[in-house]
C-alpha cells in the first residue's frame, strides 16, 4: 500500500502546488519532497478519526487555529471518517479555499455558491424550509455586516473608504452608509455617512426591490440613478465621495441591471413569443444597457472631468460587460425582426417549403441573453448555421421585392419608405447582394433629397419666418428660436438619410461622395444655427446696456407707475422680459449655452415674472373697465371705482406710507397685490350686476311697449308692478344706487 499512499500524496501536494501556483518538484519543501514525509498529511490519509488538513504556504497542520495570519489556505475535508483510498479519494475528500479572512470566505461562499443555489433553484429551493431560507438569509446579511465593521481587515487604521470588497451590489452600497451613519467613525462622521444615506434614499427602495419592477420602470431608474450619483459626486456639504468607490458602484449598478436584464428576458421564449412583445421587452432591456453605459461614460468621461471641486481623474470609465450584453440583445432583436419579416413575406405554402419553422432550431438550448466571453463562440455559431437555414427564404425574399420596388421606382418618397420599412431585411448580405440596382437607386435619390434641402435652405435661410422666401415659420416661437427650429429638422431630415445609406448602401462605390457631400451640408446648418444664437446673444447683451427698453429689472425698482396724463396703470416689467424668460428656456432645451449675464437677468425675471403677470391682469382690467361699464351707470360705480383707484394711487408701504412697494419685498408685494384683486374683483362684479339689471329692465320694457292698453290693462299692471319690484330690489340691495337717485 505504500505506492497506494504515495499516489494520495501526491494527488493533495499536486492539489496545493497548483492552487498557490507552485511546481511540487521545485516549491518550498513543505509542498514538495518534505510534504510526503510530514506525518500529519499520513494521520490525514491513512487515520480514519480526522477529518480536516489545512495546506498553508509554510507547510501543513491538521486544526485551523485563531491567527491573524495573512497565509492562504487550501482546506481538505473528509465526508466520513474512513481510511482514504484510490477508490474513495475523489468521493470522500472536498476541497476549499481560504482567502483573506474566514469571515470574507464564508460570506463570499454563501452570498455567491449556496445562497443562489438554495434559494433560486426551483430543484434544492422547493425542498428548503422557508424557516431556513429566512435563516441563510440572514447569515448572508449578518455576515456581510460582520465583514464591514469587524473582520480584522477591514477596520482600525488600516480601513479606508476604498475598500469595496465586501460590495458586490448596490444594496450593499447603500447598507454600508446606513450603517455608518448609526455607528460613525473616525474616518467618517455621522452626519456624512447620513447624508450620503438620504441622498441614495431616492433610488435605494427600487433596488432593493428590483425584480418586482417592469423593464419599462427600470428604464427610468436609469436615469434616476444617473441623477442620484451625480448628486453625490458633486455634493460639497461634506468630504468628497472617494473615487475608487464611486468607480465600484457604477461598476456593480450595471452589473445588477444587466444581471435584471437577463433575469427577466430569460422568463420569455424568445423565439416562440408573439413578436410584438418580445420585441418591446427586448427594446426595453437594450435601452437599460445603453443609458447605463451612456451615463457612465458622459458623467466620468466629460461632466466630472470638468467639475473642478471633485474631478473625476483618470480614464472615463466604460461598463464593458452591459455593453456586450446590450449588444447580444440587439443581435437577437434583428435575428427576430428579420424572421418575422421573412414570415411576412412568405405565404404559409412557401414557409413550409423553406422550412422556416425550423430555422431557430441552432438555437436550441443556447441562452441568447446569458452573455459572456465563453458564450460567445456558441451564439456566433448558431447564428450562422441560423444564417444558411434561412438563406432560400431569402432568394425568394429578394425577388419578390426587387418586383415591389420597380413598381414604385419613379415614387421618390414611396421608394424611401419601402427602403425604410424593410431595412432589417435588405440589409442583410443576401438579400442586399441581390438588390445591388435598387439600392443604387436609393442611392442617387438621397443624393437628390440632399441637393433639394440644401437648395431650399439656401434660399430661405436669410428671409423672415413665415415670408414665402423665408423659414418655415411655427407659432409660439420668436424669431431665432423659429429659425433654430426651422434648421434642427432640417438636420434630421439629413441625419436619417445619412443613417439609412450607412445601413443600406455602404458598399456602393458612390456613398463616401454623398457621406460627404451630407456631412459638409450638415456642418453649415450648424454653423447657421450657432451664428443665429450668437446674433441673439450679441443683441440682448446691447439691450441690457439701454434701460429704457426695460430689459434691466432692479429688485428694489417700483412694481408700477400711474400716468396721470393718459390715465393708465403701468406695470414696470416689460413684455420683453416675458419673451426673453421664453427664448432662453427654449435655447437652453436645444443644448445652447446661455451666456452669464443674460442668464442672471431671466433669473431675476423668473423669480418675478408670478406677481408681474398678475400684475398685468390687474392693469389690463383697470385700464379697459371704463369701456366695459354702461355710460348711465358709470356714477352708480363710482364709489367702488374710487377706491379702487386710492389702492393703486397709494400704493406706498411702511409707516405712514412713505415706503414704496418693490420687487424684493415680496410679502407686501403679496399683500397689496390681494388688495388690488379684491377691489378689482369687488368693481367686476358690480359692474356685472348692473350690466345685468340693465338688461332686463330693457327686456321688460320693450315687453310693455307690446302690450294692448284697452284690452290687456291687467297684463300692463303686472308688467308695471315687476319693473317697480326690480327697482325697488336694486334699490334695496345696492345702496350706492339709491344715493344716486337720491
Amino acid at each position: 500500500m505504500a505506492g497506494e499512499g504515495d499516489k494520495r500524496k501526491r494527488f493533495i501536494s499536486a492539489t496545493a502546488a497548483n492552487y498557490f501556483g507552485l511546481d511540487p518538484a521545485v516549491g518550498p519543501a513543505a509542498l514538495a519532497a518534505g510534504l510526503h514525509s510530514r506525518p500529519e498529511l499520513t494521520n490525514f490519509l491513512d487515520d480514519g478519526n480526522e477529518f480536516l488538513l489545512v495546506v498553508q504556504r509554510s507547510g501543513i497542520q491538521l486544526t485551523i487555529e485563531a491567527t491573524d495570519s495573512k497565509n492562504n489556505m487550501l482546506v481538505f475535508f473528509k465526508l466520513r471518517p474512513d481510511v482514504i483510498t484510490e477508490d474513495n479519494l475523489h468521493s470522500n475528500i472536498l476541497v476549499s479555499s481560504m482567502l483573506d479572512s474566514p469571515i470574507n470566505t464564508l460570506y463570499q461562499a454563501v452570498r455567491q455558491v449556496f445562497a443562489p443555489v438554495l434559494l433560486k433553484d426551483e430543484r434544492w429551493s422547493k425542498t428548503f424550509e422557508p424557516k431556513l431560507q429566512k435563516l441563510l438569509s440572514e447569515l448572508e446579511a449578518g455576515l456581510s455586516t460582520v465583514l464591514r465593521r469587524s473582520d480584522p481587515n477591514y477596520t482600525g487604521t488600516k480601513f479606508s473608504e476604498d475598500d469595496v470588497q465586501a460590495i458586490l451590489t448596490p444594496t450593499d452600497e447603500f447598507q454600508f452608509w446606513i450603517e455608518c451613519a448609526h455607528h460613525g467613525s473616525k474616518w467618517c462622521s455621522k452626519e456624512r455617512a447620513s447624508h450620503f444615506k438620504d441622498l441614495f434614499e431616492d433610488i435605494a427602495k427600487d433596488y432593493y426591490n428590483l425584480d418586482s419592477l417592469s423593464l419599462f420602470e427600470v428604464v427610468d431608474l436609469v436615469e434616476t440613478t444617473k441623477d442620484t450619483v451625480d448628486g453625490v459626486w458633486r455634493q460639497t456639504e461634506h468630504d468628497p465621495y472617494p473615487q475608487p468607490r464611486m468607480h465600484n458602484l457604477l461598476d456593480v449598478i450595471g452589473g445588477s441591471l444587466g444581471r435584471y436584464v437577463q433575469r427577466k428576458l430569460a422568463a420569455l421564449n424568445l423565439w416562440e413569443d408573439a413578436f410584438h412583445g418580445v420585441k418591446e421587452n427586448l427594446k426595453a432591456g437594450i435601452l437599460i444597457c445603453e443609458q447605463w453605459v451612456s451615463a457612465c461614460e458622459y458623467l466620468t468621461g466629460q461632466l466630472w472631468q470638468r467639475y473642478t471641486l471633485h474631478p473625476w481623474k483618470n480614464e472615463k470609465y466604460f461598463p464593458e460587460s452591459l455593453a456586450k450584453l446590450g449588444k447580444r440583445l440587439d443581435e437577437v432583436l434583428t435575428v427576430r425582426t428579420l424572421h418575422e419579416k421573412l414570415t411576412f413575406f412568405l405565404p404559409a405554402g412557401e414557409q413550409n417549403a423553406l422550412h422556416l419553422a425550423q430555422a431557430f432550431e441552432p438555437f436550441a438550448g443556447l441562452n441568447p441573453v446569458h452573455y459572456n466571453p465563453y458564450t460567445e463562440p456558441l451564439w456566433k455559431a448558431a447564428v450562422s448555421q441560423y444564417e444558411r437555414i434561412i438563406a432560400p427564404a431569402e432568394q425568394k425574399i429578394a425577388g419578390k421585392l426587387k418586383k415591389f420596388i420597380s413598381e414604385i421606382r419613379d415614387s421618390p418618397q414611396q421608394l424611401l419608405q419601402t427602403f425604410q420599412k424593410y431595412k432589417e431585411l435588405i440589409k442583410h448580405p443576401n438579400i442586399s447582394k441581390e438588390l445591388l440596382f435598387e439600392r443604387e437607386t436609393l442611392l442617387a435619390r438621397l443624393q437628390d433629397y440632399v441637393k433639394e434641402y440644401q437648395t431650399d435652405f439656401e434660399t430661405r435661410c436669410h428671409g423672415v419666418p413665415g415670408d414665402v422666401s423665408g423659414p418655415l415659420s411655427g407659432k409660439n416661437l420668436s424669431e431665432v428660436v423659429n429659425n433654430i427650429v426651422w434648421v434642427r429638422q432640417l438636420e434630421l431630415k439629413v441625419d436619417d438619410a445619412t443613417k439609412l445609406a450607412e445601413a443600406l448602401l455602404s458598399d456602393l462605390p458612390g456613398f463616401q461622395t454623398f457621406h460627404r457631400s451630407a456631412d459638409s451640408f450638415l456642418e453649415q446648418l450648424k454653423v447657421y444655427e450657432q451664428e443665429q444664437f450668437d446674433d441673439w446673444s450679441r443683441n440682448i447683451q446691447s439691450e441690457l446696456s439701454n434701460p429704457k427698453l426695460g430689459l434691466c429689472i432692479q429688485a428694489n425698482s417700483p412694481v408700477m407707475e400711474l400716468d396721470h396724463v393718459f390715465g393708465t396703470l403701468n406695470i414696470l416689467y416689460s413684455d420683453r422680459l416675458v419673451t426673453l424668460l421664453r427664448e432662453v428656456r427654449q435655447l437652453s432645451a436645444l443644448g445652447f449655452a446661455i451666456p452669464a449675464k443674460i442668464q442672471n437677468v431671466a433669473n431675476t425675471a423668473q423669480k418675478f415674472c408670478k406677481q408681474a403677470v398678475i400684475l398685468k391682469q390687474v392693469a389690463h382690467f383697470y385700464n379697459s373697465i371704463d369701456q366695459q361699464m354702461i355710460a348711465s351707470q358709470k356714477p352708480m360705480m363710482l364709489q367702488s371705482a374710487l377706491a379702487f383707484e386710492q389702492i393703486i394711487k397709494h400704493s406706498k408701504s411702511g409707516p405712514g406710507g412713505k415706503t414704496q412697494i418693490t420687487w424684493d419685498n415680496p410679502r407686501e408685494l403679496e399683500a397689496y397685490i390681494q388688495k388690488l384683486q379684491a377691489a378689482a374683483e369687488r368693481l367686476s362684479t358690480e359692474n356685472r350686476k348692473l350690466r345685468k339689471w340693465h338688461t332686463n329692465f330693457i327686456e321688460k320694457v320693450i315687453s310693455l311697449m307690446n302690450i294692448d292698453l284697452l284690452r290687456q290693462q291687467q297684463r300692463w299692471k303686472d308688467g308695471l308692478q315687476e319693473l317697480r319690484t326690480g327697482f325697488a330690489n336694486l334699490f334695496e340691495n345696492c345702496f350706492y344706487i339709491t344715493d344716486y337717485f337720491i
